[in-house]
């Protein structure tokens, strides 16, 4: 019976951490937080059953997790987004890796007006993290020459070994921003394309973020990533605790709620609008969705028991969520607005994660109906639930490719989680990172990198990786961060 697997699963995981870490006061992982096995065992209920339920107990906060484990007392603040202090707003990058077939580019600084933002640098490092393309450095040009024909500079590009030369130009009126690109073949001379963008001042980044776009679509064939974010969740300091979104490459760091209390799973809308999570400021788990813009948020789960792990459908109108309003954790159906509820699983296990495939057939989740936990899919038109998973014994966190071909999740590997990737196709698992204590993996808008929480030192931090474990990717700041969700691609 699932109860009693899930129990041994309990026990398996406390028995293989021989000493207890910070983050796990009572041997109680992130991932059976997340999986509710708070039901599963009398163990679990006395260690993990204050955090989903109303008969809570208060416990020495010096102990307690710092993203899930506190439900006592609210301390918060919402509304639009709120710069984040400096320490936050420039997440520092560390790559490594080498991507194959590395295009030669070069990359001249913008010209026209000054903004602050060097938009040529910002497409560097774009560039640069994608592993796709090696920068080529170029010489001070010998003469000004026109963007639109800078024939003597893509000879100078052709001569440093590049094989694309690309130029640009800001232009400012009245707080609007022009951004142009050019890109030429070195070979021939000729024009590979040419864009232009406009922004607001203050969005110029983002501008430079769809001119990395533009290049790396154009001469890969992959689709956009850059002009995207990330959320996630910091906590910089004892009951400060803040959902975060940032540009994809961790700057513009900028906080839409900060609370005393734990927030996690942050899940985005199609449309990059809203921000679903889940928080604990009520004295329990509440699922919540956020608009982003305005601030303005509203309650869509607050049942007895455990409200978590929302995620919206393709089309933004539907949320799943997992509930134990009626006993063990199931996924339920939801509007986006919190109406219209249906139990969607019904099994003797702990359904939960549920992730939508990008064509909205398909829902993805974790469930331990077979005795560990695994990825099952089901039709979302209702149909008998199917496993996913075979090469793990312990198989978590599931995300789906925007293609719908590939799954990510996190597999327990010799007491290790780590980021896996599986050709759903083929049924080939393949370990991404090296790192042991992955969580919550979350593909890019291309599905070409994901990203993931991991730990460093014993800090939590952020890793990217490419799809195919050539490139890695860190990135840190002060005090913790988890729970990473990579955004769609912004319009």
């Amino acid at each position: 019976m699932p109860l009693t697997s899930a129990a041994s699963l309990w026990s398996s995981r406390e028995s293989a951490t021989s000493a207890t870490k910070p983050d796990e006061p009572f041997g109680c992982s992130r991932a059976e937080i997340r999986l509710g096995y708070n039901q599963a065992s009398t163990r679990a209920q006395q260690v993990c059953g204050p955090l989903f339920s109303m008969g809570f107990s208060i416990v020495n906060e010096e102990q307690l997790l710092w993203s899930r484990r506190r439900v006592l007392g609210a301390g918060l603040m919402a509304g639009g987004l709120v710069a984040v202090r400096p320490a936050w707003a420039d997440l520092k990058i560390e790559i490594t890796g080498v991507g194959a077939n590395q295009l030669p580019i070069a990359v001249r600084p913008f010209g026209g007006t000054e903004t602050g933002e060097d938009v040529a640098a910002i497409i560097c490092a774009d560039l640069r993290r994608s592993g796709a393309f090696r920068l080529v450095d170029l010489p001070a040009p010998a003469a000004e020459e026109p963007v639109e024909k800078p024939v003597q500079n893509i000879l100078a590009a052709a001569k440093a070994g590049a094989s694309v030369y690309v130029d640009g130009q800001v232009r400012t009126t009245g707080g609007r921003a022009d951004v142009r690109l050019f890109m030429f073949d070195t070979t021939t001379g000729e024009p590979i394309d040419s864009v232009g963008y406009q922004s607001s001042n203050g969005l110029i980044r983002m501008a430079a973020h769809r001119c990395s776009d533009r290049i790396y679509t154009k001469l890969t064939g992959e689709g956009p990533m850059f002009a995207s974010q990330i959320a996630y969740v910091a906590q910089l300091g004892r009951r400060q605790y803040e959902l975060v979104v940032a540009d994809s490459d961790g700057a513009n760091a900028a906080a839409a709620l900060r609370s005393a209390e734990s927030i996690i799973s942050p899940a985005w809308s199609p449309d990059g609008r809203r921000l679903a999570y889940v928080s604990f400021e009520q004295r329990k788990a509440i699922v919540y969705v956020h608009e982003l813009a305005s601030g303005v948020r509203m309650p869509v789960a607050r049942y007895r028991g455990n409200n978590s792990a929302p995620a919206f459908s393709p089309d933004g109108q539907q949320l799943a969520v997992a509930l134990s309003k009626d006993g063990l954790t199931q996924i339920y159906l939801t509007r986006a607005d919190g109406t219209g509820l249906r139990r969607f699983t019904h099994s003797y296990g702990i359904d939960t994660e549920p992730v939508f495939s990008k064509d909205g057939e398909w829902i993805y989740f974790t469930s331990d109906r077979g005795g560990s936990p695994q990825i099952y899919r089901q039709r979302v038109t209702g149909s008998q639930a199917e496993r996913v998973t075979f090469g793990s014994n312990y198989a978590i966190s599931p995300d789906v490719s925007p293609d719908g071909r590939r799954l990510a999740y996190i597999s327990r590997i010799e007491n290790k989680f780590r980021t896996a990737i599986l050709d759903l196709a083929t049924g080939q698992d393949l370990l991404v990172t090296n790192t042991e204590r992955d969580e919550s993996p979350s593909f890019a808008p291309n599905g070409r990198f994901l990203v993931y929480a991991t730990e460093e030192n014993g800090r939590g931090i952020l890793g990217a990786c490419s799809a195919d474990s050539r490139l890695t990717t860190r990135l840190r700041g002060q005090g913790n961060i988890r729970e990473p969700a990579w955004g769609p691609v912004l319009s």
